[in-house]
């Protein structure tokens, strides 16, 4: 069986971090395992507190991994402060990590800041160099290159200074724009723009990470790079068609819903 490591924050609601990342590599088939580098206390309303794992037991997991289990890529998540990224990007070096797709996670849908301001020249200086993919949304995407992402051209903008930093590809997602919701690909050379219709929904917590863990999952499988961001978002769009109200605030996507319309389980709301 492929298999793919998520190295991220933990989500107790279960709708984001590494809860949802390995809900989307069983979903698409791959055998999933996690390095955890913080818990958060958080539900579908906001994040409430969060405690950062010390830097020894966050390498020692990822050593624990590597030196047993091959690992097909990585997802990286939530990493909270500079060194924690840096011992997470000394690491995958150390270990020879292949495929690896890093999710700039700064903010929380609630407005929760789980990247520490200063800890963004870390994960431009240490990670973005080794990394195959990276995935910033419209915000985060304005935070690492310093100017507003707000429309197709910044979004071109932006893709070509974030590949300028080192990753082989960008994909900045245009989820917050209004209208249909269009991702930008950029390898370097061209563009692509992958576009759905906009899904009317609120219920949309977990979808960065769900995304980029379910590009990870293509790239463990094997298919090209441009393939697994595709099949990525076709799972993510489906997932956010079929999101359900869970809890009192923004609701989880549905990672399993082709797995339970298959098996004839019928989710709550649906």
């Amino acid at each position: 069986m492929k298999t793919a490591l998520t190295i991220a924050g933990s989500d107790s609601s279960g709708g984001a971090g590494i809860q949802a990342d390995l809900k989307t590599f069983s979903a698409l088939g791959v055998f999933g395992m996690s390095v955890i580098t913080a818990i958060t206390a958080q539900n579908t309303c906001g994040v409430t507190n969060i405690r950062e794992l010390d830097e020894e037991i966050i390498a020692d997991q990822i050593a624990a991994v590597y030196e047993d289990i091959p690992v097909g890529a990585v997802k990286v998540g939530m990493l909270s402060s500079a060194a924690i990224t840096r011992v997470v990007a000394d690491a995958l070096v150390k270990h020879g990590a292949l495929n690896i797709v890093v999710d700039p996670v700064m903010v929380a849908k609630s407005g929760s800041r789980l990247l520490k301001p200063e800890a963004v020249d870390a994960l431009v200086g240490s990670l973005f160099p080794i990394a195959d993919v990276v995935t910033p949304n419209l915000h985060e995407a304005a935070e690492i290159v310093g100017f507003p992402v707000d429309d197709r051209v910044a979004m071109e903008r932006a893709a070509i200074a974030i590949k300028a930093m080192g990753p082989k590809y960008v994909v900045v997602k245009g989820g917050h724009l209004p209208g249909a919701a269009c991702d930008l690909f950029y390898d370097g050379v061209e563009f692509a723009v992958l576009a759905n219709e906009r899904i009317e929904t609120k219920h949309t917590h977990g979808t960065g990470c769900t995304f980029s863990s379910a590009i990870a999952a293509g790239m463990a499988k094997g298919l090209p790079v441009f393939e697994a961001v595709t099949a990525a978002k076709r799972y993510i769009t489906i997932a956010i068609t079929h999101g359900f109200p869970l809890g009192k605030g923004v609701g989880p996507t549905h990672h399993f819903y082709e797995l339970y319309s298959r098996a004839g389980v019928a989710s709550e709301g649906e």
